[in-house]
């Protein structure tokens, strides 16, 4: 089937091609995706600008704020998971627990005035936690709404003793008024062209001390948009599968390099978007690899040990590559 793509999709195609930033590369791939016919005919390109957008959408958080700006929190890691709920949940718990950040923990509200980042690991990859300052109904502190945009996942972090029914209708309410939706969504599965709707789920902390009725509840009713993580600062109880979960909604690979003649890299694999191919993981070494690569072999899933493969082969979570320039 022909694509017959249109004047308003190649306008933006040349946009894509004259870009001078990564920004604005993301721009024009985010016209292109929402000016594409969706038809059979499209079905490969269409997969093909999700993937390049996702690319593109990692570089760029990464990148340092050009101004000082406290709740700036650039990624690090495999992904970014940020923390977000009323004052006294244990957000700051959490943090300090999984990732050993020195974050600050009092009985009073409102300890954390600035977002604090931390590393907690899921088997050889780092995630990046990050904890925020406490929400109200009343205040949304200045720059929330920055980081909560553009994190990779958004953890809404309720207190499982008390009300978390109420706690969590307080935060998805402030977002829903402005204009953002929270879903337990994968990375592959989001509409690229969809700013406003965030990967996100509840984390039922304090579940040590909680009524099973309360979390039962929380659960039949958030069921088919939020996941309920149960989960306890205090004992462990519930957090390395729900860090493990954020591995499987990052949508991610990791794949190993090494030199001709050596063993693999194991200490820290690239992590990639599903769908990356051996292009992908060059540019991703090094911007001008992919134009100095001759072939490349890869080891794993399946294929002959060695393989030599086309730069469009495209990665599996565990491969091993080797790039022949």
């Amino acid at each position: 089937m022909p694509a017959n793509l249109t004047p308003d999709y190649e306008r933006a195609e040349e946009k894509y091609r004259s870009a001078a930033t990564d920004e604005d590369k993301l721009d024009a791939l985010r016209e292109m995706f929402s000016t594409i016919p969706k038809h059979k005919g499209t079905e490969k390109l269409q997969a093909d600008l999700k993937r390049k957008m996702s690319q593109l959408r990692h570089t760029v958080a990464r990148k340092p704020a050009k101004t000082a700006d406290p709740f700036h929190v650039p990624r690090t890691g495999a992904g970014q998971v940020v923390l977000i709920g009323p004052p006294n949940t244990g957000k700051s718990a959490l943090v300090a627990r999984t990732t050993h950040a020195p974050a600050k923990i009092a009985d009073y509200p409102f300890t954390t005035a600035l977002p604090l980042p931390g590393m907690c690991h899921w088997e050889d990859v780092q995630i990046e936690l990050v904890d925020t300052p406490p929400i109200t109904p009343e205040h949304l502190p200045g720059g929330m709404l920055g980081i909560i945009r553009s994190a990779n996942i958004v953890a809404i972090v309720v207190d499982a003793s008390a009300d978390p029914l109420e706690e969590t209708e307080v935060i998805l309410e402030l977002l829903r008024s402005r204009g953002l939706t929270l879903k337990t969504i994968a990375h592959t599965e989001m509409d690229p062209s969809d700013f406003n709707t965030l990967s996100a789920m509840i984390v039922a902390n304090k579940a040590d001390v909680a009524e099973d009725s309360t979390l039962a509840t929380l659960k039949e009713l958030y069921a088919g948009r939020l996941e309920v993580w149960p989960v306890s600062a205090t004992t462990g109880q519930g957090l390395d599968k729900w860090i493990a979960r954020f591995w499987q909604l990052l949508s991610l690979v990791r794949v190993y390099t090494k030199q001709p003649g050596h063993a693999s890299d194991k200490g820290k694999p690239f992590t990639l978007p599903l769908g990356s191919t051996i292009d992908d993981l060059a540019r991703e070494i090094h911007r001008e690899l992919p134009e100095k690569m001759k072939f490349a072999r890869i080891w794993g899933n399946g294929r002959f040990a060695g393989q030599q493969v086309h730069r469009t082969e495209v990665l599996h979570d565990g491969d091993q590559v080797e790039i022949h320039e």
